[in-house]
């Protein structure tokens, strides 16, 4: 069942780089980040697994073992789940009485029970909290971290306006059942070491929603979570689907305890309808972003963490306004060395909306659970789950990395006698400067080495010295709304100068300039421009240094070679 994980070894994506060294729980936070015992930035990169709809089990159990569906999450190089449960299941005794066999049953999910029976034989008889507990104990065992969020009252598929779950005082929402099951849930997993978390409720919702019923009960089950569990970092969203936590930029919350206080926030294609198959997608990037940034992301700037902890894509790959998103927003989580938990782990559900075996097309891993729906849109995060830096990990002074979130790679120089750049994994990385003059410079390099263009369609190169150096071709602009494209201005004919963008190549691998695309609006809906957009990321994480002189003399060689052999 392992043989798809091999293979991204055998590709090249080492678990040695996955994974930062364990942290020293419990979790706290220090101004903008999430540390450990030791103060060390511990970056969460999480994946989401549901267990609050009808059934109440954590999905997939019916297809796989549970130890290695969590040993799976691991090797994926995922450090934490965000495991969703219902309030009813720890305050509702006609749900907590259940047994697992008793919640498929009275369900008459059949063939369902029959997969559990089959792939984890010991989950059948327990009841439906034990089970809770197995598989957070499963995470556990595989070095996995555990965030418990609270998703809706009543078990059911999340969300609807009008659900009864949106809301406090809504018809499953009693505030007073809420607080209870959040102290009952704390309570129980005060002792164990993996559960670093827990998050108060998921998209706040519906026509109830109201600032000043906010801040009365979300500051309440706050104190509810730390008085039971001072163990936890706790995790507050806000209003709207969870999209809007600007109230707090007024207001902020009160509360009784301090640095273990986090925020979080969703963010969807869908959470802006339509607009990104209808409009011009560098300028509706520029447009979102600054909005999530305005309504939740500003309070980075203000000592708090954040935590994107829902985001994905149809993992199909057919979904226009998904695939332009998604360059928008992995570009967020990398230039804000964002935490994050991506929406989903789960390939299917026991039940969806009354249909058995729904498939949920979000999911990394395929229907059955047995591989990835799709292999790419998996390896493109492989980045993100890296920090770029944080407490306890100024290895260096900063620098920059040139990321290219489309793909989820970086710009990286081939090898040692192959100086050509290229697009490759984000820890082989040399250490580049932005300079004031726009220039890209090799920071750590013997020589000075810039980024330069050749012209367009040709790959772009490093520039030797002050000559190589000089000029408009490396001259690098963030040209567009987005701050995504950078260009050089390149004169065509005496009248004319062109706008060439760095860009990926026809090989999907090489680096090239083209001509810039969707820097405007009269480019319309059709314009493309996720391949070349790049995101300056400031690491502080030790870079690759390579052997710049010995690269330069093959080189050269090879250049006096070629002018040889042409001249005789």
């Amino acid at each position: 069942m392992r043989l798809f994980f091999t293979a991204w070894l055998v590709a090249g994506l080492a678990v040695a780089w996955h994974h930062e060294q364990a942290a020293a729980l419990p979790l706290s936070t220090s101004s903008r980040w999430i540390v450990d015992e030791g103060g060390r930035r511990v970056k969460l990169a999480c994946v989401n697994w549901p267990s609050h709809l009808e059934p109440m089990l954590a999905e997939g159990l019916s297809k796989r073992a549970l130890a290695d569906i969590a040993g799976d999450v691991s090797t994926m190089g995922f450090n934490c789940v965000r495991l969703t449960w219902p309030t009813f299941l720890v305050t509702n005794a006609s749900y907590a009485s259940l047994t697992v066999a008793e919640s498929f049953r009275r369900l008459n999910l059949a063939a369902s029970l029959a997969g559990v029976e089959a792939n984890n034989p010991g989950i059948v008889t327990l009841k439906l909290v034990d089970a809770f507990r197995a598989v957070v104990h499963s995470l556990g065992a595989a070095g996995v971290m555990v965030i418990l969020d609270n998703h809706v009252s009543k078990p059911r598929w999340c969300c609807d306006e009008d659900d009864g779950n949106g809301f406090f005082g809504d018809a499953y929402f009693d505030p007073e059942v809420w607080v209870d099951g959040l102290s009952k849930m704390a309570a129980m997993f005060a002792g164990e070491h993996n559960v670093v978390g827990m998050s108060l409720r998921n998209e706040l919702r519906g026509p109830k929603q109201n600032t000043d019923d906010w801040y009365r009960y979300m500051q309440r089950g706050a104190e509810a979570v730390h008085a039971a569990n001072p163990g936890v970092l706790v995790i507050l969203s806000g209003l709207k689907f969870d999209n809007d936590l600007a109230f707090i930029r007024w207001r902020p919350a009160k509360l009784s305890f301090a640095q273990k206080v986090a925020f979080e926030v969703h963010w969807y294609s869908f959470s802006d309808p339509r607009q990104w198959d209808r409009g011009n997608t560098d300028q509706v990037c520029a447009r979102i972003a600054a909005s999530v940034q305005q309504r939740a992301l500003y309070l980075l700037d203000r000592g708090w963490p954040v935590i994107l902890s829902e985001f994905g894509v149809d993992n199909r790959g057919g979904n226009l306004g998904d695939n332009r998103y998604w360059g928008c927003v992995a570009a967020a989580a990398a230039g804000l060395d964002l935490d994050w938990a991506l929406w989903t782990l789960q390939g299917s559900y026991y039940i969806r909306n009354g249909v058995e075996g729904y498939d949920e097309t979000y999911g990394i891993l395929d229907h059955e659970w047995q591989q990835p729906r799709n292999q790419t849109a998996l390896r493109r995060i492989h980045a993100l789950q890296q920090p770029f830096g944080g407490p306890g990990l100024a290895e260096t002074t900063p620098y920059t990395v040139l990321f290219h979130p489309a793909t989820g790679m970086c710009l990286v120089r081939r090898s040692l006698t192959q100086p050509q750049l290229e697009l490759g994994q984000c820890n082989e990385t040399e250490a580049w400067t932005y300079t004031p003059e726009h220039r890209l410079v090799l920071r750590d390099s013997s020589l000075t080495l810039c980024l330069r263009a050749v012209g367009a369609g040709e790959p772009v190169r490093l520039g030797l010295g002050r000559a190589g150096c000089a000029g408009e071709l490396a001259r690098w602009l963030r040209v567009s709304d987005s701050k995504l494209h950078l260009a050089v201005k390149v004169r065509s004919s005496f009248f004319r100068r062109d706008t060439l963008c760095l860009d990926v190549g026809a090989d999907g691998r090489s680096v090239v300039t083209n001509e810039c695309r969707c820097l405007s609006g009269s480019d319309g809906a059709g314009c493309d421009p996720e391949g070349q957009w790049f995101e300056l990321v400031t690491s502080t994480r030790s870079p690759v240094i390579k052997s710049t002189l010995a690269q330069l003399l093959a080189s050269t060689l090879r250049d006096w070679k070629t002018w040889l052999f042409t001249l005789l």
